[in-house]
């Protein structure tokens, strides 16, 4: 809020100190009151707390070990015995799938081809959640099936190659891998030490297991030739399991060893699914698992430093070279796992916390195992580690007494840094209160905002101050309502608003509106006045209310008489600004005394209103009122009478009519004659004094001269500086196209200027078509920053004198002077920014918004992309009826006038 200064006889305001109200004195006294509560609340929680603790933890700590591993363990085994089904479930999916798909395709066995073999096992390793798995199918091949397989692998291997490459991404070729591809069944030969002597054709009879597709297909790359046509029976272990798997017809599993990079053993399982038709083995489809990869994602959360043995009912290998142990351990915790070696690597003293699960057995009775064959049962057993025990250990005493000292410091930091929240939410808090108590304070006299506050909504025990009337625009309680004896309503309206603003952009009205409305409503508070609403263009006040005021009438006609005068002072200030016939806008007042009912009619948007035949009749005081005079009513001539200010009213001359009411006889409020100010040189004048010489230097010779002090300016002035303003940015925009420097002149355009005045009519020299500037973004993007371009003071002042020159060739003409031209200039630059606004685009961020601009150019036929152009077209309106003498063009041609003559009928 503020207050007016009257000792300075100007609009001065001093800020008032804005008191809280009692809602926010009693929340602060709540808050206090909640911090004692809050902090024997706190002291209580921490002793129970601290004894609690003190009588617990010798037995938890005890049982938390052992309970948390038992936990773990029973999660993990389940885990991975789940993770193991899946894989053999997903296995005999695979198998099923592809005896269906050799049926479908009418294949006969081994002449079989998994079409997107690549993509299926990929499938099947997603599923079972392996990364880096190698999936075989290899088919059994008789003996009398051998001659055709070679024409078979020619025929079929460049089809999964070719689907393999693409699904995988692999960098070899087809040709390539045929190359290395063998045409019959082969092994490899090897001495005694295991070393590899080269590539033999498989000559033994009976039917062979032989490598057909692979997943991936770099694993098929091995000794320099495709592993298709391999004869998977060289491998011991394979060949056991086949054993199994002919005997049974059920699926195995067995140990693989090979050797990494640095020399190291890596040691995995591989299983063997059998594809049976009409009961015989027809194929197998080979997976290696991974047991490291197998433990590293059983992603489980808490898991710790957790030992992995994992026992086979065999040994793990096969021959003297590979038989090495029975037992792999691993270490694993929730990030992953390590491995540890083919060794069982727990701790003795937690064999009583082994946690054992049965991941595969096979479960074959003696008589279907084939003899000299050994049928691996694989067992996980869990044990904890000495650094998963040390996670539980704590030293009681002494952890005791820092608990305890920890719970106090731990309570007494939390209560300061609760108190500073608090302290800071209650800050807040009243500040909310004081800008909520602002805003209703300028929506609401001070009475009526008091009993808003202390209105309490129904079945209420609290107050809500973002709904002060109970229920969000509910009508209980009592309304709030009063009747008031003694009051003068004044309406005043702006004339000539509504044609004005129809011709103004938005932003322009409101401008307007803003700046009028605040110099009412700063004259308002002066002279002790309440501003009740604005509707539209018409502002309405009363005196008298909510405080009694026995000069209500003189109040508001002396907030009338300044509010006329300021109406005037402000359009012309504005007419700069806003444009031609600011200035002539003007107040229509209209003031009536008598009874009102004032109060809050409760609801959405509620706000104080008056209701009563005063307002209706104050109402009918404005619209039969006339430009910038003040009519008032008989009831408030009769107040001014009374008070001894008789000479400020003069009887109107003839009654007015007022619907409802009849005939009634009103008065002019007389207003104040306008100050008389110092006689200054003209813009014209202005500009001969500057046009040859420095503006800084004639602006300092000129003292108290001031090119934008509007209030000394004539009509014509102000249109002069109004049309300047407009002219400027333009130029700002042509100097931002030509990259800020000086353009050499067109010898071309010269030559045509030459040309002017040759024909023998004007007409002869109206060319009906202009060439215009294409879009170009790169000069787009300078115009956007031409604001930041200054033309200078002298370049505004020459342009300043030239308009001043063109003003004073237009004749003083009905619709044909140079007001009427400002009209017609205003109303093209509407229609230039309507056409197309592209400053208020989205820049030239994107290739597409070059592309949308480039496209808005083109539908306004390139006017807006060339500020030439637009400057031309606006001067144009500027000169458009320059020198015209107010007589129709008929009458020159019958008066054989010069005009006439020079623009012949063609």
């Amino acid at each position: 809020m503020s207050q007016y200064d009257s000792s300075t006889g100007g609009d001065s305001y001093e800020p008032v100190e804005h008191k809280a109200p009692a809602v926010a004195n009693r929340e602060e006294k709540a808050v206090a009151r909640a911090k004692l509560l809050f902090f024997f609340v706190l002291l209580l929680a921490v002793s129970g707390a601290a004894t609690a603790t003190y009588i617990t933890m010798e037995n938890e700590e005890r049982t938390d070990f052992q309970a948390a591993f038992a936990g773990l363990g029973s999660e993990v085994s389940t885990v991975a015995g789940q993770k193991v089904d899946q894989v053999f479930t997903a296995m005999d999916a695979f198998s099923a799938f592809i005896s269906s798909e050799a049926e479908d395709s009418n294949a006969s066995w081994p002449f079989v081809t998994v079409r997107h073999f690549s993509v299926k096992a990929e499938r099947i390793a997603e599923i079972v959640d392996l990364e880096n798995p190698i999936f075989v199918f290899c088919p059994v091949v008789n003996e009398e099936d051998r001659e055709g397989w070679g024409s078979f692998v020619s025929e079929s291997a460049p089809v999964w190659y070719q689907e393999s490459l693409d699904n995988e991404g692999n960098k070899h070729t087809v040709e390539e891998l045929m190359n290395m591809t063998l045409p019959f069944v082969y092994t490899y030969g090897s001495d005694e030490n295991y070393t590899f002597t080269g590539i033999e054709e498989i000559d033994r009879p009976g039917p062979l297991l032989v490598n057909w597709q692979m997943f991936p297909i770099q694993s098929a790359l091995q000794n320099g030739a495709m592993l298709p046509g391999f004869d998977a029976e060289l491998f011991p272990e394979i060949a056991d399991q086949l054993q199994i798997t002919r005997s049974t017809l059920r699926h195995s599993i067995s140990f693989t060893q090979l050797f990494d990079e640095s020399g190291g053993i890596i040691v995995d399982s591989q299983i063997m699914q059998p594809i049976i038709e009409a009961g015989k083995l027809v194929a197998v489809i080979l997976l290696k698992l991974p047991w490291l990869e197998f433990f590293q994602n059983l992603h489980i959360d808490g898991l710790s430093d957790t030992i992995a043995v994992l026992r086979s009912s065999c040994n793990i290998g096969f021959g003297a070279f590979y038989d090495v142990g029975s037992e792999l351990s691993y270490l694993i915790d929730s990030s992953g796992a390590v491995f540890l070696g083919q060794l069982d690597a727990h701790n003795r003293k937690y064999d009583n916390l082994v946690v054992s699960q049965v991941l595969v057995d096979i479960d074959l009775g003696l008589a279907e195992v084939p003899e000299g064959v050994c049928v691996p049962t694989l067992t996980l057993d869990l044990y904890p580690t000495k650094e998963l025990e040390a996670s539980f250990q704590t030293s009681k005493p002494t952890l005791y007494t820092v608990v305890v000292v920890a719970i106090f410091a731990f309570t007494s930091f939390v209560f300061l840094l609760y108190d500073y929240f608090v302290g800071r939410r209650q800050r807040k808090f009243m500040a909310r209160i004081m800008r909520q108590d602002q805003i209703v304070s300028n929506v609401f006299p001070a009475a009526i905002r008091d009993r808003l506050y202390e209105t309490e909504p129904k079945g209420s025990k609290e107050e809500d101050l973002l709904d002060p009337l109970g229920g969000g625009g509910g009508a209980g309680g009592a309304p709030l309502a009063d009747l008031f004896l003694e009051t003068t309503v004044v309406f005043a309206d702006i004339a000539g608003f509504t044609a004005w603003s129809s011709a103004r952009e938005p932003a322009q009205v409101f401008v307007l509106l803003e700046a009028i409305y605040g110099e009412f409503d700063k004259r308002a508070y002066r002279h002790n006045v309440f501003k009740v609403e604005t509707v539209g263009d018409c502002y309405v006040a009363v005196a008298g209310l909510p405080e009694p005021d026995k000069d209500h009438a003189m109040a508001v006609c002396r907030f009338a008489r300044d509010c006329v005068m300021t109406m005037k002072e402000t359009t012309m200030k504005l007419e700069v600004a806003l444009g031609p016939d600011t200035s002539e806008l003007e107040l229509r007042v209209g003031i009536h005394s008598g009874q009102v009912t004032a109060g809050v009619l409760r609801g959405e948007r509620s706000r104080f209103q008056l209701f009563g035949d005063t307002m209706n009749t104050a109402a009918r005081m404005e619209s039969t009122s006339a430009r910038s005079r003040i009519q008032v009513s008989q009831a408030t001539a009769n107040l001014l009478v009374a008070s001894g200010f008789s000479n400020w009213i003069s009887p109107r001359t003839n009654k007015i009519l007022v619907e409802g009411k009849g005939e009634m006889q009103t008065y002019w409020l007389k207003t104040k004659a306008a100050k008389g100010s110092k006689s200054l040189p003209t813009l014209a004048q202005k500009a001969e004094l500057t046009d040859n010489s420095d503006v800084s230097s004639v602006v300092q010779a000129e003292g108290d001269f001031d090119l934008d002090d509007t209030r000394t300016m004539t009509k014509t002035e102000r249109l002069v500086e109004w049309n300047v303003e407009v002219l400027s940015p333009l130029l700002q925009q042509i100097i931002a196209s030509r990259g800020g420097d000086a353009v050499a002149i067109d010898l071309s355009l010269q030559e045509k200027e030459a040309t002017i005045g040759r024909g023998e009519t004007v007409l002869e020299e109206f060319v009906p078509i202009i060439p215009l500037k294409r879009f170009d973004a790169a000069e787009l993007s300078k115009r956007l920053s031409a604001t930041s371009i200054d033309i200078g003071e002298k370049a505004k002042t020459q342009l300043r004198n030239y308009l001043s020159n063109v003003a004073s060739m237009y004749r003083d003409n009905p619709f044909h002077n140079f007001e009427h031209a400002s009209h017609v200039t205003a109303s093209v630059k509407k229609l230039l920014t309507r056409i197309v606004n592209v400053d208020a685009g989205n820049g030239l961020s994107t290739p597409s918004d070059v592309i949308d601009l480039a496209d808005m150019a083109g539908h306004s036929y390139g006017i807006t992309s060339d500020p030439l152009t637009q400057f031309s077209v606006v001067f144009s309106a500027i000169i458009h009826d320059l020198d015209h003498p107010g007589v129709p063009n008929a009458q020159l041609v019958k008066e054989n006038t010069r005009s006439a003559q020079i623009f012949k009928k063609s």
